[in-house]
């Protein structure tokens, strides 16, 4: 299957038992039907276009102890786009807002050992996170990126999708070895990532956020990690990383595995975090971390100063104006085209 397929969104009670592929749907436009023939044009005299765009920035605060702060208010923060400061005109806090979330499983081989332990504790993190206006999905990569299961509420539905979740070798017939060999083109991570992004959460509104649960390491994608973070970036999603590795899969000293620094630089320039699992028992922590972040967040609002009307990536800063607080956001947005 070509990874630039697009998912396909569907009615959870109505799915079959099985694997949903990703397909691509041509684009379909509505056309309003004409207008009477007696109906004549009124004269009008020139129109003036307004378009007003509000930047929203999530953004989760720590002390220097590495402590949640959630009880800032609007004149703690200080936000600034290409460094010329904004006011900010809607803030609130996260609590309650609801979510729209992407649970995303790498199947490639390298996870053999680790996805069990991630499959029990994706299913324990939907039920204690999800309330009844959030929403979620799941999806699976490997050699292919599929949607599994589309955004519902139902806990039964996203269990069921998460337990078929199964190891794909991408077609090169491995086996258990103790040191077997690297399979080619084994993990799109990167096409996961932009599809979720580009297809699926781009349509969404609110707080939308990408778990991936991956070692990082992506091979055989269409997209480049680049093209993977904009599309991430222009869909204003937060993608958090579970980052666990199996090195054994890799070999002794682990030769050109750079899966850490991916999902650094997917996490942090969209706002999210990587959560380094470094024995699989401590998954739930990482979970539970999450979780926290999630319900401790700051909404902040504003309406750019800057008029300049070309769709270039504009930089975007956040800081506690009191005290020695570190806060975690985005680094920037593309307007609206």
């Amino acid at each position: 299957m070509n990874s630039r397929q697009q998912p396909v969104r569907g009615t959870p009670p109505a799915a079959p038992a099985g694997i949903f592929r990703v397909i691509l749907l041509p684009l379909l436009f509505l056309i309003a039907p004409p207008a009477p023939a007696q109906q004549q044009p009124v004269p009008t005299g020139p129109t003036l276009k307004v378009t007003t765009e509000v930047v929203n920035v999530y953004a989760v605060v720590r002390n220097k102890h590495g402590q949640l702060i959630p009880d800032l208010s609007k004149n703690d923060f200080e936000i600034k786009e290409d460094n010329v400061p904004q006011k900010i005109r809607y803030f609130s806090r996260e609590t309650d807002t609801p979510l729209t979330l992407a649970i995303m499983i790498d199947t490639s081989p390298s996870q053999e050992r680790v996805l069990p332990t991630e499959k029990k504790e994706a299913d324990a993190f939907l039920r204690q996170v999800l309330r009844p206006k959030d929403l979620a999905c799941v999806i699976h990569f490997d050699v292919d990126v599929e949607l599994l299961q589309d955004f519902t509420n139902d806990q039964r539905w996203l269990a069921h999708a998460i337990d078929e979740t199964v190891i794909n070798g991408g077609g090169q017939g491995m086996g258990p070895r103790p040191l077997p060999t690297r399979p080619i083109g084994a993990t799109h991570l990167y096409d996961a990532v932009y599809l979720a992004s580009n297809e699926l959460m781009k349509h969404e509104v609110g707080r939308k956020v990408l778990i991936l649960l991956t070692d990082g390491q992506d091979q055989g994608s269409q997209e480049t990690l680049n093209q993977a973070l904009e599309a991430a970036q222009r869909s204003n999603v937060m993608i958090y990383s579970i980052d666990i590795v199996d090195r054994a899969f890799y070999g002794f000293g682990n030769l050109g595995f750079r899966g850490g620094s991916v999902l650094q630089k997917l996490s942090q320039q969209t706002g999210g975090r990587v959560l380094k699992v470094n024995k699989i028992k401590n998954t739930r922590e990482a979970f539970d971390e999450i979780a926290r972040e999630l319900r401790t967040q700051y909404l902040l609002g504003y309406t750019p100063s800057n008029l300049r009307k070309d769709p270039g990536f504009r930089k975007i800063s956040v800081r506690v104006l009191h005290g020695d607080y570190k806060v975690q956001a985005r680094n920037g947005y593309y307007p609206h085209s």
